[in-house]
């Protein structure tokens, strides 16, 4: 067998298009077995792209060392590059390029096993993910007793995996283990992130005796409740979330939500019954008649009900800019901002809005504006400064608000305001009257 030869750009993406037709033709065995076969080659695609991404970080780090900028510019927005790449969040970005850093410099058996076909993506992130806290030569032992033999981890599921990792981890440095738990302790939080039928999941991270500790409690307070005959016909599930909301707000549920919540509406949706899904800021899409009965009970409950107006563009449906001559963004243009863009504007990002940027620079003659303003997190603002980033807004009056983002390599993306609720649009003869209302 000869040496073989990688594939160029334009083979690679021919192969890409045929794989579009594949077919088992109804013959479930060679179905099995395509399934099998397209399983290996998405890990060595994966193997690939790892080998790519730590190969893209290293040159652009040689570039920024050889033209002397500060050790602290060379890793700016390399993550961020690797995630638009790949269409993914800046935050995933930045795990894509430690997992191919640990695979290619310290794991070479789990880069050699991704490669063959033996271990998915998924799995080789498992075991990054449980050696993290440990040093290069620690780190190379477990590869070697874990990767060394593919039949190793044959059979093996992702819970034994990540035990086996662990087990080895402690065994060779476990105050590196103790270290990443206190670390990870730390970094403690609450998020939230939208499920189906206009639910949510609230995330806790916090340590594990405090959320067994938590659980136990609600569930004997909610067995207590029901056994006592005062659960008011609420499952055992349906009380423990109903008495973490009390625990949680210092109110009972039907004393309604004691915290601002921007919900956003057309006309038409809240008051004359129409269909148009309304948004929940930092949620997304709710269903017109579960945004009517939010406001509905919010209004015949406890808790202040407020309802501003916000103007939009009769013809598209986009929010009417507000400007101002300032470099800092007034409080309502930043609300009008985050009412737009809901959430980071960079694609693929969906994080929590944390700056206000001028897209296209104050330095630059940039307005404090809507049009020149986005929402970004703070990952991809700091990103943005980078040397060889370029951002501008796309004039687009009357439409969904647009810029374009530029890389350092020289590749463009579009970034495009999400979809809101907008008002009926004007029907021709209506559109007529007005302008001879106007014009005497």
């Amino acid at each position: 067998m000869g040496e073989l030869v990688a594939p160029d750009l334009d083979e690679l993406r021919a192969f890409a298009a045929r794989l579009r037709v594949i077919s088992a033709d109804g013959d479930a065995g060679l179905g099995i077995d395509l399934l099998d076969a397209i399983e290996a080659l998405k890990s060595v695609g994966c193997a690939a792209q790892a080998v790519i991404t730590d190969d893209v970080a290293t040159c652009i780090r040689a570039d920024r060392r050889t033209r002397g900028l500060p050790r602290a510019e060379w890793d700016r927005g390399i993550a961020s590059q690797i995630a638009l790449a790949r269409r993914e969040s800046p935050n995933r970005g930045g795990r894509y390029l430690g997992f191919a850093h640990a695979l290619v410099h310290e794991m070479p058996h789990a880069l050699a096993m991704l490669q063959t076909g033996r271990l998915n993506e998924w799995r080789a992130t498992l075991v990054v993910r449980e050696t993290a806290g440990l040093s290069a030569a620690d780190r190379a032992i477990v590869d070697r007793r874990l990767c060394s033999d593919p039949a190793t981890l044959d059979g093996v599921g992702d819970r034994g995996l990540i035990a086996w990792a662990k087990a080895l981890a402690v065994e060779l440095d476990a105050a590196a283990v103790v270290a990443r738990h206190r670390k990870a302790v730390s970094e403690r939080r609450v998020t939230i992130r939208p499920a189906s039928d206009s639910t949510a999941y609230l995330s806790v991270l916090m340590p594990v005796e405090q959320a067994v500790c938590l659980q136990a409690t609600l569930g004997r307070d909610a067995d207590s409740l029901i056994a006592t005959g005062n659960g008011g016909g609420r499952t055992r599930n349906q009380l423990m979330v109903d008495l973490l909301f009390d625990r949680g707000t210092g109110a009972e549920v039907t004393s309604g939500i004691p915290v601002t919540v921007n919900l956003v509406l057309s006309g038409e949706t809240l008051l004359t019954g129409g269909r148009e899904a309304a948004q929940l800021q930092g949620f997304g899409p709710v269903p017109a008649g579960i945004a009517r009965q939010l406001v509905a009970d919010a209004i015949d409950g406890d808790a202040e009900t407020s309802l501003q107006r916000i103007y939009a563009c009769p013809q598209s449906g986009s929010l009417t800019a507000l400007e101002s001559q300032s470099r800092t963004f007034p409080k309502s243009l930043r609300k009008l901002i985050d009412l737009r863009d809901q959430t980071c504007r960079t694609p693929w990002c969906d994080a929590p809005i944390r700056h206000h940027d001028h897209i296209r620079s104050h330095r630059e003659s940039g307005a404090t504006s809507a049009e020149n303003g986005s929402g970004l997190c703070e990952a991809c603002n700091y990103a943005k400064e980078g040397p060889g980033w370029t951002a501008r807004p796309v004039h687009n009056p009357g439409r969904t608000h647009l810029l374009d983002l530029g890389t350092p390599t020289g590749h463009l993306y579009r970034s495009a305001a999400p979809p809101l609720p907008a008002a009926a649009r004007q029907s021709g003869v209506e559109a007529v009257l007005i302008a001879q209302l106007r014009a005497s």
